[in-house]
């Protein structure tokens, strides 16, 4: 199955994988190969790097603007206080090839309330695995070589109209991760003013936000425990 534009589609797990298309008219598509796994195939994206991508190809877990999976965040948004180390773990594997400008991200959202049916208006917590070229985090720079669940990362930050954002970037480099711990990275952002404890943990997005190119980047799985 071929996904264009702003096009999405269920798979296994409960899971949902969207093209996501919202910031260029380019053409832009993945493929879906079967359980979590899928790449994109056409990409022609040319967009500044000082400025916003053209897409972010992902699958998540919750429900992103109102379009909701089945099961997991979907069905129970976790409290913020509730979000104690090992509560919310999550895997993933991915291809990065060398050529295109993009990061390879998660993309974190909560929620004021359990459910919402537009932009979450609460915190954008990302985390990046990888980037190419010049794109950079949101924000400025807050702190600087920050060891958080075993992963060292830089803290980027700032606030939004709806919220704010705070951004792990990996210092080195990785393709996949294994039991990220989200609740040991919300509890840093909720010490650094960034996340409400009276917010809800609603979805858990993993993908490629695309500034030029990008034909390649392919997950090959993905998944979201959450432990009771």
């Amino acid at each position: 199955m071929q996904l264009c534009d702003s096009q999405r589609a269920s798979v296994a797990g409960g899971y949902v994988v969207q093209n996501n298309r919202y910031g260029t008219t380019a053409p832009e598509c993945v493929t879906l190969h079967g359980g979590t796994g899928f790449t994109v195939t056409r990409s022609s994206i040319v967009k500044p790097a000082d400025g916003g991508p053209g897409a972010y190809p992902s699958i998540y877990q919750g429900c992103h603007w109102g379009q909701c999976g089945s099961g997991g965040l979907a069905a129970n948004p976790v409290p913020v206080t509730d979000l104690v180390p090992g509560r919310v773990t999550t895997n993933w594997s991915t291809v990065q090839p060398a050529h295109g400008t993009y990061n390879a991200a998660y993309d974190i959202w909560f929620n004021k309330t359990p459910r919402t049916s537009g932009q979450p208006d609460c915190t954008e917590l990302m985390v990046w695995l990888n980037h190419t070229g010049s794109v950079r985090p949101f924000g400025s720079l807050i702190a600087s070589q920050v060891t958080l669940g075993g992963y060292t990362y830089d803290v980027w930050g700032g606030p939004q109209r709806w919220g704010r954002t705070i951004t792990y970037l990996m210092t080195t480099p990785v393709t996949s991760v294994t039991r990220l711990d989200i609740g040991v990275l919300a509890q840093d952002a909720v010490l650094r003013g960034y996340l409400a404890e009276s917010c809800y943990l609603i979805d858990v997005e993993a993908g490629f936000e695309l500034w030029r190119a990008g034909t390649g980047l392919t997950t090959t799985s993905f998944s979201v425990r959450i432990a009771s």
